[in-house]
């Protein structure tokens, strides 16, 4: 006889640590006590089976055991009675590395990925628990089996999705439980099939993250709302449980009812009221002022605010409704026109400067702008700053009023008259003027007369005799006697010439001149039509022909 067969054994004696079995050889075997868990196998006399493990141990003893025979008893009946993929009854024992194992009639193998369909946070809770278990592998050279509770969990969750979408309908009311939360929305387990419940189908208010209503685990009662069996996904809704409070809501806030609410919500382009439960209104910040160019609504509301406000518009179907706060009070701009009316002149405080003109505050919420072009007849300004300041008070004429802009532009310049209106007549071409230099440039010298307009007198104009640079002729505040030569009102130029005035002055030998009082020279029409150029000539101008100059 030979070791690794079974035979079949008479307990003979029991002691305390071993149980002798005569197996008809030689000799007894012995068997640890701890192999007979059943007490009622421990008989003087009993039959039971043994596995011959040795024929002769060290003692000179053949060695049993009793394990072995019922492993191999049930490995014999594991591979005659089950193939990879039987559905067997098992009971878990213990925790192993990587997963737990199984009682089948046999210890097998449940790796840690093929106890459950969903997430295991103990291993624990399963011990001692008998379920139903699919066989994945058998392994017969190693005599071990690998079994599987999540493949059974799976087939059972997709019958059960079949059976579900074959039976569930449209408007019906189910209870699921929240197995995932997303941005978009959240989805339910309803009894072996998933539902999305979009995020705006959980409510008629507007919330910004599911979470705000749900959370893992929640048992919720949702409407079906749509079923595609093809694709196996079922649409669910929340508030259609409810009445939607934007049914009729025309008639009960017409455009131009005064509403009141709570702010609910701030965002950057305006501000949300609740008007009542589900339905939210928007102020937008352009709808929160009449006098203040509101870009953040902090400015005016803060959340938790009680607020009243004028429905503006209704769009229903986009669940909207447009409010505003500033249509409580009245508006200023009204009667703008009245209280400003076009040529009054108004007092008022300079607010800003900016590069092209003053804004002045009429009143709270009614600015008028200075455009930089009305600052000065005779003046070239270049900024505001030059001739105004901020928080100085100024005396300006309303020139124009446009209500639905809310522009109102005033003039500083139109409170006196345009000296170039009547340049041609208090400074004909010919006359004598006297004035300050005030600049002076590579192409002539700039003259401020005494009305305050500059004219220019070319480097070709300056003198009679010859000179080098212009300052050796004439300097910056020299005060000078000059002839008008040229007169452009339309482009506001005057050329004026210090070498005829000499010419002059030395033809009729007198030093004595009346500013203004002499009357025009002779000149060709050609020259009175020529633009006074404030660039220097390309080259050296002919002499003009001297005319005799006429007394004054």
């Amino acid at each position: 006889m030979s070791a690794g067969q079974i035979l079949k054994g008479t307990i003979v004696e029991i002691t305390k640590d071993f149980v002798v079995v005569d197996v008809g050889l030689k000799s007894e075997g012995l068997v640890p006590m701890s192999e007979f868990s059943d007490p009622k196998e421990l008989a003087l006399g009993s039959e039971c089976e043994v596995y011959l493990d040795q024929t002769e141990g060290e003692d000179g003893q053949i060695v049993l055991s009793r394990e072995k025979a019922k492993r191999q008893r049930q490995w014999e009946h594991i591979s005659t009675n089950c193939n990879e993929g039987s559905i067997v009854r098992g009971k878990v024992m213990r925790k192993v590395k990587g997963g737990l194992m199984v009682d089948i009639g046999m210890e097998a193998f449940l790796p840690g990925s093929q106890i459950d369909n969903k997430r295991i946070k103990n291993l624990d809770e399963y011990i001692g628990h008998e379920y139903d278990f699919k066989i994945l592998k058998i392994n017969g050279e190693r005599k071990n089996i690998v079994v599987s509770r999540r493949e059974i969990l799976e087939e059972e969750r997709i019958s059960r999705k079949a059976e579900l979408l074959d039976n569930i309908q449209e408007g019906e009311i189910r209870t699921g439980v929240v197995k995932n939360i997303t941005d978009f929305g959240v989805f339910l387990d309803l009894d072996g099939i998933d539902g999305l419940l979009h995020i705006t189908d959980m409510t008629w208010k507007r919330i910004k993250h599911p979470s705000e209503m749900v959370q893992l685990g929640q048992e919720l009662e949702v409407v079906i709302l749509h079923v595609d069996k093809e694709k196996g996904r079922v649409a669910l809704g929340m508030k259609q449980k409810e009445t939607n409070p934007w049914e009729e809501i025309e008639k009960r806030y017409p455009v131009g009812t005064k509403v009141h609410g709570k702010i609910v919500n701030l965002v950057p382009y305006g501000a949300f009221i609740e008007i009542e439960p589900g339905i939210e209104g928007l102020i937008h910040v352009s709808e929160m002022s009449w006098i203040k160019n509101v870009s953040d609504p902090c400015e005016v509301v803060k959340k938790g605010d009680e607020v009243e406000a004028i429905v503006l518009s209704i769009q229903k179907e986009e669940g909207k409704i447009s409010l505003g706060i500033k249509q409580t009070e009245k508006n200023p701009w009204d009667n703008v026109d009245d209280k400003y009316p076009i040529g009054s002149s108004v007092q008022a405080e300079i607010r800003n400067l900016t590069n092209y003109g003053a804004f002045v505050e009429l009143e709270p919420g009614i600015d008028g702008l200075i455009h930089i072009s009305d600052l000065s007849w005779i003046k070239k300004v270049s900024h505001p700053s030059e001739v105004l300041k901020k928080g100085d008070k100024v005396e300006s004429v309303v020139l124009s009023v446009d209500k639905e802009s809310k522009k109102i532009t005033l003039g500083v310049k139109q409170l006196s008259n345009n000296p170039w209106e009547s340049i041609e007549k208090k400074m004909p071409v010919g006359s004598l003027v006297e004035g300050v230099v005030s600049k002076i440039t590579a192409f002539g010298a700039f003259v401020e007369l005494p009305n305050g307009i500059e004219a220019l007198v070319h480097v070709t104009e300056i003198s009679d005799q010859p000179f080098g640079k212009i300052e050796d002729a004439v300097n910056k505040g020299d005060v000078i006697t000059a002839k008008v030569i040229k007169l452009d009102p339309e482009h506001k130029k005057i050329a004026l010439s210090m070498k005829e005035y000499m010419i002059d002055k030395n033809k009729c030998n007198h030093d004595d001149i009346v500013v203004g009082a002499s009357k025009p020279s002779k000149k060709k029409k050609k020259e009175e039509s020529e633009e006074v150029s404030e660039e220097p000539a390309a080259s050296t101008p002919k002499k003009k022909k001297k005319e005799e100059p006429k007394e004054g």
